[in-house]
């Protein structure tokens, strides 16, 4: 038997195919950079004016809500103080018993004597009073007020009496005596002239010729009869006593 041939195969080593482990970037081109530098100056100048800030929306939501509250929260405190202030200033009034002296004190009233207590008025009526002045002869006026007859209640006689406004002064004082005359004052059918030989309105008795002035001929008229009623009076009174 003839001797067998061992015939071996040679042996083919594998060549690796491997990626590598790392592969190399392309480097960027020019126009890529600056690409890349624009988009990045963009999300900062947005960052800067409140852009991109959208994603953050609800956070903020969350703020103002909570804000909200506590908006709410204060202004519910308030309104309690202010009632409570309120409440307190009430009380404060209700206690306060505050007591003032007067500065002024107001004294009595003191009824001052005017001789005409025992008076009782027959007449009154508001006019003019004048005065004439033998010295420079002309008429001066006296005062305004209420020309009055005031008859006495113990002897009847009657005086006239006139009293100038506000301050009271008397401006005409006398009886009403029978040898007094009216006269009517010339150009003037509401005026009267008569002459009193003891007035006494300034004190001591002093004859004056006197002349008065009414609203209107009808006031100057009531006067006239009043005054004559009164001398008719007084003639029957003053004859008894001379």
């Amino acid at each position: 038997m003839a001797d067998e041939v061992k015939i071996t195969e040679p042996k083919v080593e594998e060549t690796s195919t491997s990626t590598p482990s790392t592969i190399e970037e392309k480097p960027k081109t020019v126009t890529e950079k600056a690409a890349e530098t624009a988009t990045t100056a963009k999300d900062n100048v947005f960052s800067m004016f409140g852009g991109g800030g959208a994603k953050k929306a609800a956070p903020k939501a969350d703020d103002d809500e909570e804000n909200d509250r506590s908006g709410s929260a204060k202004a519910q405190k308030a309104k309690e103080a202010a009632e409570g202030g309120d409440e307190d200033e009430k009380a404060d009034e209700e206690e306060a018993d505050v007591h003032f002296e007067p500065v002024v004190h107001l004294t009595e009233k003191v009824n001052t004597a005017t001789n005409e207590e025992l008076e009782e008025q027959t007449f009154k009526m508001r006019a003019k009073l004048f005065k004439f002045d033998r010295e420079s002869r002309e008429w001066k006026e006296r005062g305004t007020g209420d020309v009055r007859l005031l008859k006495h209640r113990e002897n009847g006689k009657t005086r006239l009496v006139m009293r100038r406004d506000k301050t009271l002064k008397v401006c005409a004082n006398h009886y009403v005596v029978p040898d007094m005359k009216l006269s009517p004052n010339v150009g003037s059918d509401r005026s009267w002239v008569w002459n009193a030989a003891a007035d006494v309105s300034e004190g001591e008795p002093e004859a004056q010729t006197l002349a008065i002035r009414f609203g209107n001929s009808e006031n100057a008229n009531l006067f006239k009869d009043a005054f004559i009623k009164a001398q008719s009076e007084n003639e029957a009174l003053f004859s008894k006593t001379s």
